[in-house]
């Protein structure tokens, strides 16, 4: 009986040594699940009146320092453009300032390089605030923006909102030779 108790003890003393470094090992493994990205993109309407248009954030954390590009590539402008409007969500609590808001001629990033303001597209930069709190950014380039292969972007420097949600942008363009804006399509933007 002593010698089927010493046995046990020392299968138990192996397997002690083999499990709780696994054990402690993996926990990392665990903490990390709740990172995963899911690589799905929420929209509110689904019907055919409204594009997605694309975007990139440096930062989707609550209250951090962020810097959010939306983008208009060539297959969002079908004719040059006198006026850019951005329809700003009223929850996206925010401090915008016009020196921390530009326009630019942008390389989007992928998988080799990262998303780059090449080159500056001077333009006058109006903030409006209606009577309801409704915020837009308005965005008059000295020249037209033209359709042509070239991708372009509004370049927003802000700190996150407090609340964490998903934010829908909607933006206006003016032709040229016409005297109202059109639809050129929406960005959702995800604060965690």
């Amino acid at each position: 009986m002593l010698k089927i108790t010493k046995k046990l003890t020392l299968n138990l003393k192996i397997l002690r040594f083999f499990i709780f470094p696994t054990l402690l090992v993996s926990t990392h493994f665990f903490n990390n699940i709740q990172d995963a990205k899911a690589g799905l993109e929420f929209q509110w309407d689904q019907d055919s009146s409204f594009r997605r248009l694309k975007w990139f954030q440096k930062e989707n954390k609550r209250k951090f320092r962020n810097t959010i590009y939306f983008f208009l590539k060539p297959s969002n402008r079908t004719t040059d453009l006198l006026k850019i409007n951005l329809a700003i969500p009223k929850t996206f609590k925010s401090t915008l300032k016009n020196e921390k808001i530009n326009f630019c001629k942008v390389r989007i990033g992928g998988f080799e390089n990262r998303t780059k303001c090449l080159e500056d597209i001077p333009a006058d930069i109006e903030i409006n605030t209606d009577e309801s709190g409704l915020r837009s950014l308005d965005i008059y380039p000295y020249s037209p923006i033209p359709s042509n292969k070239e991708s372009y972007a509004i370049v927003l420097k802000v700190f996150n909102p407090k609340k964490s949600g998903l934010y829908q942008f909607h933006s206006y363009g003016q032709p040229k030779g016409k005297s109202f804006s059109s639809y050129l399509g929406s960005w959702t933007i995800v604060i965690d």
